[in-house]
C-alpha cells in the first residue's frame, strides 16, 4: 500500500485559500438569504437584518469558541473543517422546508395562543434565532479550524496565513452577497439559492477531504507556552479589544447602512451593495497586513495606531457623507433612464458605499489578524484563534443590538457614528499606553484624536434637508429655502420626517414621500387616493363593523373610515413608531385616527398582528409603502394574501393600494396573479391617474358599490372634498373585474409574487429608476371600454355628476364627450376645456357630414370623424352615444360619401350600438379595404381589436384565433394592452 503523494506546498496553500474564498462566498449567501427569509417572518427588513447579524455573529462566536477550546485535541483540523462544511451543506438543503413548517406553525398555532404582542415578539425572535443558530455555530468553527490547521502545516509565517485567510474569506463574502442578490435569487428563488449554497458547501467538503489527505501532514497542536500562563492579563486585554472593536465596527455598519439608504434608496439591492462594500474593506485590510504582520516588532502598538486611525476614519465619514448627496444628484442628472443607466447607478452606488465605508472597514480588517498574531507570538497557542474570533463576533452582536435599538433612536446617525469612533479611539490610546509607546508620539496621537472628536461632536452637523430629500429618486435636493422640516427622527426601522412644501405637507420615510396633504385648502392627489381607499370598501360593504388598516401614513384613510358611524373599531397597524408620531402633524385633517375612541393604533408587523390578535375583519385595507422598498413587497405576495384571507370575515373584503408610477405592467401582473391565487373575485378601480385600488374577497362575485356610503355624513364630507359626490362618481372609476382582466395578467411570463420567489422585490427598484409607468391599464376603463364591455357586460352605470378637478383624466374626457354630443346635436354645450384639435374636428364634421357642405372632400374630415368616435363613444352613456351616431350615420349626404368613409361611419355607429356582428364584419371590410387617410398602425390595431371583440362577444374563440393568425401582430411587449387582453381571451380554453 502506498501513501498519498504530497501536493507541492505552494499549490496546496493556494488551493486551501481558494476553498476558503468559496466558503466565504457561500457563508454570505446564507447571511443574505436568511435576511430575506426572516424579514418574511419578522415583518421588516431592518428587524431581520438586526436579528440575522446578531444571531449569525453570535453563533459564529460560539462556534469559534468551541473550535478554539477543543481543536487542540483533534489530530487533523482540515478534515474537521471538511466535516463542518458538509454538515452546513446538509442543514442548507433542509432549511426551506423546516422554515415553512416552523413559521406556519407559529402563525397558525403558537402566536394566536399567546395573545400579547410582547410574548409574540419574543417567540418570533427566539424561533428566528433557532432557525439559523445551528448553521451559524458551524460557520463560526470554520475560521479557527482552517487557520489552526493551516498554521500547523505551514508554521513559518502564522501572521501571513491568518491575514490571507481573513482576506480570502472576506473577499468571497463580498462577492457572494452580490451574486446572491443580483443573480441567484432572481434565477432560483430563495429556496434554490440556499440549496445552491448548500451544494457548494458539500463540494467544498469533498475538495477539502482530498486536500487534507494529499497535503503535508499536520504538525502537533500549538499549545500555550509556559510564559503565556503567567500573563493572563495580556490575553484578556486583547480579547476585550477584539470584542470592543467588533462592537464599534458593527455600530458603524448599522449607522452607515441607514445613512447610505438616504442616498442610494432603501431597495434590497442597495443593502446588498452596502454590505458588499463593507466586507470588501475588511478583506483589503487583511490583504494589506499579510506581508507586514510577521515583521512587526510590537503588534500591540501597531494595533493601537490602527484603532485610532479607524476611529478618525469613521469620524471623517460624517463630512464626506454630506457630499454623497450631490454626487448622487449629479449621477441621476447625467445618466439616461435605461438598463445601462441602471447598471451605472448601481456602480455609482457601490462606489459611494466604498467611499464612506472603506477606510474604516480597511482598518477593521487588520484588527483580527493583528490581535490573533499578537497572542500567538506571546505563546498563547492555537486556542487564541478561536477565542479572538469568538470575542470579536460577540462584540459585533452587542454593537448591532445597541446601534439598532438604542443608538439610532436615542443618539441619531451622527451620535451613533461618534459612539463607535469613541470606542475605537479609546481602545487605540489604551493600547498605545500599555504598549509603552514613546511619550511624545502618544501625546500627539491622543491630542489629535481628542481634538478631532471634540470638533466633530460640536461642529459637525448632518443636513436633515438633504437626508429627507430622497435624492435617489429624482435627483433633487431640498433646502430650508423651499421646505421646512417639522419633525425628524432616526427610528428603529427608518428615518422619518414631516416636511412642509409650498404645495403641501409630506410625511417621508428614508426620504421617500408616503403621503401628502394640503393643509390650507384644496386637496392633493394623494388625498384623493387615501380618501377613496377608506370610502370604497364602505360602499361595497356598508354594514362593515371591524376594519384593519396596514400602514398609518397620513392617517387620512383611518380618519375616512371612522366617518362611518356603523364602524365599531379600526385597528391601524404600523411597524415604525416614528411614523405615528409624525402622522400627528396632519391634525386636524386626520383627527379621528388619534381622537376617536374606536381607533386603535398598534406598533407591530401586519402578519404578526393578525396571528397574535386572531380576529376576523369585515374590511382589511393594505396601504403600505411602495413595493420597491425592502421588505414591503411581502405585503403584495401570495403568502400575505393567504394570511389576510384567514382573517377576513366570510363576506369580507380586502382593499389593496397599488401604484402605477415607477411601476410596469409585468410587475402589476405579478401582484394580480398573487392576489388571484387566493381570492376568487376582484375588481380594479382607479383612484386617480397614478393609483389603483383593488377590491377582493372570498365571495365568488363581489357586490357593486352602494349609495349607502353617502348617507354617512363623515364619509360624505371627505368624499365631497375630493370631488366624489355620487355613487356614479365612484363607479366611473371601475376598470374591470377578474373575469375580464385575469387572462391578461396570466399572459405575462412572470411568476405570481411570492415571499420565496420575490419578483416584485427584485424588479420594482428597476422600474423606479427607469421611471416606468403602468398607466396604460387606465385605458381599459376608458377609451377601450366599449370593446371590452362586449366580452364582459356590466349593469348600466349610474349617472355621474362629473364634478370639478379630481386628478382623474377620465372625468375630463367625459365632460368633453358631453360637449361634443351637444355641439353636434345642436344643443348649447357646457363650457369645458376643449383641445384645439378636437374643436377643429367637431367643426369640420359638422360642416361636411351634418350640413353636407362638400362632403366629397373626405380626406379632410374622415380622420376627424374617427377622433370624435374615440372621444365620445367610450365616455357617453350608451343611449347618448347611440343617439349621436344615429344622427351622424343618417346624414342626408350619406349617399355621396366614398365607400371607405361610409364603412368607417357604419363601424362607429355599430360600436355605439354595441353590435358585435356588425363590428366584426365592418372591421374585416376595412382591414381588407383600408381608407387611405387611416392607414396608420394605430388605426389598424384598433380595427383588429374591434373584430376580436365582436368574435369574442359571439362566443367564437376559434374564429378569433384564426383572425389573429391572419391579421394580428407578433405578441410582444410592444403590442397594445387591449390587443394583448383580447389575444388572451381568444386563447382561453374552451
Amino acid at each position: 500500500m502506498t501513501t498519498p503523494r504530497a501536493i507541492p506546498q505552494p499549490w496546496a496553500l493556494g488551493l486551501l485559500f481558494a476553498v476558503f474564498t468559496l466558503s466565504g462566498f457561500a457563508g454570505l449567501i446564507y447571511e443574505s438569504i436568511w435576511s430575506h427569509y426572516l424579514k418574511l417572518f419578522l415583518g421588516h427588513a431592518g428587524y431581520a437584518q438586526t436579528l440575522v447579524l446578531a444571531i449569525f455573529m453570535g453563533g459564529m462566536a460560539g462556534g469559534a469558541g468551541l473550535a478554539g477550546r477543543y481543536s487542540r485535541n483533534w489530530r487533523n483540523l482540515l478534515l474537521g473543517y471538511a466535516l463542518v462544511e458538509a454538515v452546513v451543506g446538509i442543514f442548507a438543503l433542509a432549511f426551506h422546508p423546516v422554515f415553512i413548517a416552523a413559521t406556519t406553525a407559529a402563525f397558525e398555532r403558537f402566536l394566536p395562543a399567546l395573545g400579547t404582542p410582547a410574548a409574540a415578539a419574543l417567540v418570533k425572535w427566539l424561533l428566528g434565532a433557532a432557525l439559523i443558530l445551528p448553521q451559524s455555530v458551524l460557520l463560526g468553527m470554520t475560521f479557527p479550524l482552517m487557520s489552526a490547521g493551516l498554521i500547523r502545516r505551514y508554521p513559518g509565517a502564522p501572521g501571513f496565513a491568518l491575514s490571507m485567510l481573513y482576506f480570502t474569506n472576506s473577499l468571497g463574502a463580498s462577492v457572494g452577497v452580490l451574486v446572491a442578490g443580483f443573480v441567484l435569487i432572481d434565477r432560483f428563488g430563495l429556496p434554490g439559492t440556499v440549496q445552491f449554497a448548500g451544494m457548494m458547501n458539500l463540494a467544498l467538503a469533498a475538495a477539502m477531504v482530498l486536500l487534507a489527505r494529499g497535503a503535508a501532514p499536520e504538525a502537533a497542536p500549538i499549545r500555550p507556552a509556559p510564559t503565556a500562563r503567567r500573563e493572563p492579563a495580556y490575553f484578556y486585554l486583547l480579547l476585550a479589544v477584539a470584542a470592543l472593536t467588533g462592537a464599534a465596527s458593527f455600530i458603524y455598519e448599522i449607522a452607515w447602512i441607514r445613512m447610505l439608504t438616504l442616498v442610494l434608496g432603501s431597495a434590497t439591492h442597495s443593502f446588498e451593495l452596502m454590505l458588499s462594500a463593507f466586507i470588501l474593506g475588511l478583506a483589503c485590510g487583511g490583504l494589506w497586513i499579510r506581508r507586514r504582520i510577521d515583521r512587526l516588532s510590537e503588534p500591540r502598538r501597531f494595533l493601537g495606531y490602527v484603532q485610532v486611525t479607524m476611529g478618525l476614519a469613521a469620524i471623517a465619514t460624517l463630512p464626506l457623507y454630506g457630499q454623497t448627496f450631490g454626487l448622487m444628484q449629479w449621477t441621476l442628472k447625467a445618466v439616461e433612464r435605461s438598463d445601462s443607466g441602471y447598471a451605472l447607478f448601481h456602480v455609482v452606488s457601490h462606489a459611494l458605499s466604498l467611499a464612506v465605508m472603506f477606510p474604516a472597514a480597511f482598518c477593521a480588517g487588520m484588527t483580527l489578524p493583528l490581535i490573533t498574531y499578537a497572542l500567538l507570538r506571546r505563546g498563547h497557542g492555537e486556542r487564541a484563534i478561536g477565542a479572538v474570533y469568538a470575542a470579536n463576533t460577540f462584540g459585533a452582536i452587542v454593537g448591532v443590538t445597541l446601534a439598532a435599538h438604542a443608538g439610532l433612536p436615542w443618539l441619531g446617525l451622527k451620535g451613533t457614528v461618534l459612539a463607535g469612533a469613541a470606542i475605537d479611539i479609546g481602545l487605540g490610546l489604551a493600547l498605545l499606553w500599555t504598549a509603552a509607546a514613546e511619550p511624545r508620539r502618544f501625546a500627539v496621537a491622543a491630542s489629535a484624536a481628542t481634538a478631532v472628536f471634540v470638533l466633530a461632536l460640536g461642529a459637525l452637523r448632518l443636513d436633515a434637508y438633504k437626508m429627507m430629500s430622497g435624492v435617489y429618486r429624482y435627483g433633487e435636493i431640498y433646502s430650508a429655502g423651499d421646505s421646512s422640516i417639522l419633525y425628524y427622527k432616526d427610528g428603529r426601522t427608518a428615518s422619518v420626517s414631516l416636511v412642509d412644501f409650498s404645495e403641501g405637507r409630506s410625511i417621508r420615510t428614508n426620504g421617500k414621500s408616503d403621503g401628502g396633504v394640503n393643509m390650507l385648502g384644496g386637496r392633493l392627489i394623494d388625498e384623493t387616493t387615501m380618501t377613496l381607499t377608506g370610502a370604497l370598501p364602505l360602499s361595497i360593504k356598508p354594514e362593515a363593523r371591524h376594519v384593519a388598516v396596514i400602514g398609518i401614513g397620513t392617517g387620512i384613510t383611518t380618519h375616512t373610515l371612522l366617518g362611518s358611524l356603523r364602524i365599531e373599531s379600526v385597528d391601524t397597524i404600523e411597524i415604525e413608531p416614528a411614523m405615528v408620531e409624525a402622522s400627528r402633524g396632519f391634525a386636524p385633517r386626520n383627527a379621528a385616527a388619534f381622537n376617536d375612541s374606536r381607533s386603535r393604533i398598534h406598533i407591530d408587523d401586519a402578519k404578526t398582528f393578525f396571528s397574535t390578535h386572531n380576529r376576523r375583519y369585515d374590511v382589511i385595507v393594505s396601504e403600505p409603502s411602495n413595493p420597491w422598498v425592502s421588505g414591503v413587497s411581502s405585503l403584495f405576495s401570495v403568502e400575505f394574501y393567504r394570511v389576510a384571507r384567514r382573517h377576513l370575515a366570510p363576506d369580507g373584503v380586502i382593499v389593496q393600494w397599488l401604484q402605477l408610477y415607477e411601476f410596469d405592467l409585468p410587475l402589476l401582473a405579478s401582484v394580480m396573479r398573487a392576489l388571484g391565487e387566493v381570492f376568487p373575485d376582484y375588481v380594479i378601480y382607479a383612484a386617480d391617474d397614478n393609483d389603483l385600488l383593488v377590491v377582493a374577497g372570498p365571495p365568488r362575485v363581489l357586490a357593486r358599490p352602494l349609495a349607502d356610503v353617502f348617507s354617512e355624513e363623515g364619509v360624505r364630507r371627505e368624499l365631497n372634498a375630493v370631488e366624489v359626490r355620487s355613487i356614479g362618481d365612484l363607479e366611473l372609476r371601475r376598470i374591470g373585474g377578474r373575469r375580464l382582466l385575469h387572462p391578461l395578467f396570466l399572459s405575462y411570463a412572470v411568476p405570481a409574487n411570492s415571499d420565496y420567489r420575490p419578483y416584485l422585490d427584485l424588479n420594482a427598484a428597476r422600474a423606479r429608476f427607469l421611471e416606468s409607468e403602468a398607466t396604460e391599464v387606465l385605458d381599459l376603463g376608458g377609451i377601450h371600454a366599449p370593446l371590452l364591455a362586449l366580452i364582459d357586460p356590466q349593469p348600466a352605470a349610474r349617472p355621474s355628476t362629473l364634478p370639478g378637478a379630481s386628478y382623474y383624466t377620465k372625468v375630463e374626457r367625459m365632460r368633453r364627450a358631453r360637449y361634443a354630443r351637444d355641439f353636434l346635436l345642436g344643443a348649447v354645450p357646457e363650457p369645458v376645456n376643449i383641445p384645439y384639435s378636437l374643436q377643429k374636428d367637431l367643426e369640420l364634421v359638422q360642416l361636411r357630414v351634418l350640413r353636407c357642405e362638400r362632403p366629397e372632400q373626405f380626406d379632410s374630415w374622415v380622420h376627424g370623424l374617427y377622433q370624435i368616435g374615440m372621444a365620445t363613444i367610450p365616455y357617453l352613456p350608451p343611449a347618448d352615444a347611440r343617439a349621436l351616431w344615429d344622427r351622424l350615420a343618417t346624414t342626408a349626404c350619406r349617399d355621396a360619401l366614398p365607400e371607405g368613409q361610409a364603412r368607417w361611419l357604419t363601424l362607429l355607429r355599430a360600436l355605439a350600438d354595441r353590435d358585435a356582428i356588425a363590428l366584426t364584419n365592418g372591421a374585416k371590410d376595412l382591414l381588407e379595404n383600408p381608407s387611405p387617410s387611416l392607414e396608420s398602425r394605430k388605426s389598424r390595431d384598433y380595427l383588429i381589436a374591434v373584430a376580436l371583440s365582436g368574435y369574442l362577444a359571439q362566443g367564437k374563440r376559434a374564429e378569433a384565433r384564426a383572425f389573429w393568425t391572419r391579421y394580428g401582430p407578433p405578441l410582444s411587449d410592444s403590442v397594445s394592452l387591449e390587443l394583448r387582453l383580447l389575444h388572451a381571451h381568444a386563447h382561453l380554453p374552451q
